[in-house]
């Protein structure tokens, strides 16, 4: 499963995460810094790629437009980068079924 992470994520998720989740990027890493949701979320659909956010704008892109791409939304509130990584590590199997599941457009994650 590659994800893409928002802007509201560290960049430093990428290679902390490389060896569960390959071919991840940041926003940064694709030059979308500035970008719109619209931006992003077209280019996840075209590459494939996951959107992970720990804003509701993608949960609510998802509600409306289904997927691709599929999100997940960090629900973690006030966080550390440690804490984010620590919940995408403990729930990797939870994402890798999410990402097999055909009818499912969100994952919230706690």
């Amino acid at each position: 499963m590659k994800l893409l992470f928002d802007h509201n994520l560290s960049y430093r998720l990428v290679p902390a995460l490389a060896s569960l989740y390959p071919g991840s990027v940041h926003v940064r890493d694709v030059g979308m810094t500035t970008t719109t949701d619209e931006e992003i979320w077209n280019l996840a659909r075209q590459q494939g790629l996951a959107i992970v956010s720990k804003d509701t704008d993608f949960y609510h892109r998802s509600m409306l437009f289904g997927h691709p791409p599929k999100v997940v939304w960090i629900r973690l509130g006030n966080c550390t980068t440690a804490q984010v990584e620590a919940l995408l590590r403990t729930r990797h199997a939870d994402l890798l079924a999410f990402d097999q599941d055909a009818e499912a457009s969100f994952l919230a994650l706690a």
